[in-house]
This record gives C-alpha cells, structure tokens and sequence, in this order.
C-alpha cells in the first residue's frame, strides 16, 4: 500500500504542480487533491489495520501515507474554501521537519527512501516559506519544482517497489540525490526565467486568491 500512495502522490505533485505554474485551473487540482488524498488516508487506514505495526519500518510507512494525505486534503481544502493558505504553510513546515526526521531514520535500512524524503522535505519548506512567511515569488520555482521532482521520487520509484526491484543499494540512493540536486536546479532557473519575462507564472499568487470566487 505505501507504494500504491506513492504513485497517487506522483500524479497530485504533478499536478499542483501545474496549478502552480497556471496551467490548469486551481479548482480543478484543488479537488484533484482531495481526492487524492482521502484515498491516500483510506489506504493509510487500512494499512495499519491490517499491517504487523512490530514489524521494522511499518509505522514509519504509514506516518508517511498519513502526512502525504492530509497534506493534499489541506491543498484542496485551501483552495476551495479560500482559506489562505497561512495554516497550510505552517503545517507544511511542521511536516518538514518531520520529513527530515523520517529520512534519518531511513538512512541506514533504506538509503533511496531516504533520499526521496530529504527532497520532500525541501518541497514542504518551499511552501512554508511561501505560505506561512509570505515569500509569493517562489511560486514558479515551487511549481517547476513539484512538476520536475514529481516523476523522479514518486511516480517511478512507486513502480519500481511494486514491480518488485525497490532499490536499496547506496550507489542508487547516491545517484538520485545527485539528479534531484540537478532537477531543483533547473526548477530554479525556470522559474527565474518564468518571473523575469513577467508571463502567467508570476501571476499565479493572485489567481490562488480569486480561484474560489
């Protein structure tokens, strides 16, 4: 099951991704997450329900379903109901920290996940610090950031762990680090180039005011 919660949240990164960099309507990711992400708790739900929790590594699986699922039932909430978004950027730090914690205690059974939290991690600051200390021009770096990273640390390794070959070895976790460092990179070359040429991206803040009326 946490696999099956990664592959949902490689589509709702993707997405809101694209939400971010205008170009899909906000109410369409907004319920686009929560569906996600009530699928995601459900899914949570059932795993620990059905789980051995004694077992090494079985909670840490299911906090990280939990927090990836409240986190796109709060995006879609957000926006819908115009809630301002100062509460989801507070929780997003919170849930960064955490994220943090989860990838330390990743490191040694499972460097590759370990890797993939540590870049999470960074996408939940980014929204802290554009949600709860009000830094809106990193939205197109955020955007280009969620859409880049999106298919790297979920969508392919989701595949991977359920055809069966989750990587474990360090040289893999290694290499991704390095193509993550790269892809949040060129997510910020893109999205200085977005602000610079004054197109929709830079726009985007006051359509997440506007997309609910």
């Amino acid at each position: 099951m946490p696999y099956l919660c990664l592959l949902l949240s490689g589509a709702a990164l993707l997405v809101n991704g694209l939400a971010l960099l205008g170009r899909i309507p906000l109410r369409d990711s907004a319920v686009f997450s929560l569906l996600i992400g009530a699928t995601q708790l459900a899914l949570g739900i059932t795993y620990v329900s059905t789980a051995d929790v004694s077992a090494p590594g079985t909670l840490l699986g299911a906090a990280g379903m939990f927090l990836f699922g409240l986190t796109y039932v709060y995006v879609g909430l957000d926006a819908l109901l115009g809630l301002g978004s100062k509460g989801l950027g507070w929780y997003s730090g919170l849930v960064a920290v955490f994220a943090v914690l989860l990838s330390a205690a990743w490191l040694s059974a499972d460097p590759f996940l370990a890797v993939l939290w540590l870049c999470w991690a960074v996408l939940w600051s980014l929204f802290f610090v554009r949600m709860a200390l009000g830094c809106e021009p990193l939205g197109p770096f955020i955007g280009w950031s969620l859409v880049l990273t999106s298919q790297v640390t979920a969508t392919l390794p989701a595949f991977l762990g359920l055809a069966g070959y989750w990587p474990y070895h360090r040289s893999v976790a290694a290499g991704a680090a390095v193509v993550v460092v790269l892809l949040l990179v060129a997510a910020g070359r893109l999205g200085w180039r977005s602000l610079r040429g004054g197109n929709a991206t830079a726009a985007v803040p006051e359509a997440v005011r506007t997309a609910v009326r």
